[in-house]
């Protein structure tokens, strides 16, 4: 558990201060909720490569990885690093499937609260359902040409290892463009999500748990 805990942690990311620019407090957020309500008939899947940039106090380089992120409706997801390591993620059904090299692993989500926020946080990303995850409270801010959700842990499960998120979502489609974790400690990461394909059929073994 410690293990899966800490790769989600390496999943993270922490504020990025250049990001703060140019955003301001949404004025109308009842409106916004409103258009985030509509995400999940907008998005039934996604499919995109991701960059991760990992921050770590104690090393002054950065650590850099790469993969995949699918995203299918009924809140399937699939994460896949693929360089410099292999390692796969599947969220389904309440069940989490995980693959470390020749090792598979499972957690059933519905009898771990943690694993349970994690699966939340991910479909948070792309459901639209952020404003609405009773772990957090969260605040919106907007620019040109995303919204930036802030979301602050009041569950203790997340406030343990979490100090804040934020969601980065593009007003063109609604989709995430970036997810930050910002960690208790001084480690961060960004992810950002890359050529994202939206309402694509997406092959079902994908999201197998099994």
């Amino acid at each position: 558990m410690k293990r899966i805990i800490f790769l989600f942690l390496y999943l993270g990311v922490v504020i990025n201060a250049s990001a703060q620019n140019g955003f301001t407090l949404v004025k109308d957020e009842a409106l916004v909720r409103q258009k985030f309500a509509e995400i999940p008939k907008k998005i039934t899947s996604i499919k995109s490569s991701f960059v991760q940039e990992k921050n770590l106090s104690a090393l002054s380089d950065k650590l850099i990885s790469k993969g995949f992120f699918y995203f299918e409706k009924d809140n399937k997801v699939r994460l896949e690093y693929t360089t410099p390591f292999k390692y796969l993620m599947v969220m389904n059904n309440g069940k989490m499937l995980i693959k470390d090299d020749a090792k598979t692993s499972k957690v059933d989500l519905r009898s771990n609260k943690i694993f349970q926020s994690v699966n939340r946080i991910m479909t948070d990303c792309v459901n639209g359902t952020a404003l609405t995850n009773p772990d957090f409270s969260t605040k919106v801010f907007e620019s040109s040409t995303q919204y930036k959700l802030e979301m602050t842990p009041i569950g203790k499960g997340m406030k343990d290892f979490f100090k804040v998120i934020y969601i980065f979502i593009e007003k063109k489609d609604y989709s995430a463009s970036r997810l930050e974790l910002h960690e208790k400690s001084a480690d961060n990461t960004i992810i950002t999500f890359q050529n994202k394909e939206l309402n694509e059929p997406l092959v079902a073994t994908l999201f197998a748990v099994k």
